[in-house]
């Protein structure tokens, strides 16, 4: 694949930039998850996404937290819940998933490029 192509496919992800509103538990997921509720701003607007991060996040600590997430994915449903966007993380030393967020404060909806 040449570089122009992949450049292309990269920039077709819309990786963006929204504010957890609400997390809970997921107890109908496979393995331990929540179900997050993210503002990706006017643009986008709020979405829906099942995480498997609660092995290092506790609910209370989530809500206000900014995030990075694909947003123009097809939805999935996972366990009878429609998850509209894939919120993004990294594995840490024992697999648990360590999100992926800015570190300053930036507008939700933002993209990431």
């Amino acid at each position: 694949m040449e570089a122009t192509d992949v450049f292309s496919a990269f920039c077709a992800i819309d990786i963006r930039v929204g504010t957890i509103l609400a997390a809970e538990l997921f107890p109908q997921a496979r393995k331990p998850a929540y179900k997050l509720t993210v503002d990706f701003g006017a643009e986008i607007g709020i979405k829906r996404s099942s995480a498997q991060i609660t092995a290092l996040y506790a609910i209370d600590e989530l809500v206000g937290t900014r995030v990075l997430a694909v947003v123009n994915l097809p939805f999935k449903s996972i366990a009878g819940f429609t998850s509209e966007a894939l919120v993004l993380g990294v594995p840490d030393a024992q697999g648990n998933v360590v999100l992926v967020r800015p570190d300053l404060d930036v507008p939700n909806g933002g993209r990431l490029y």
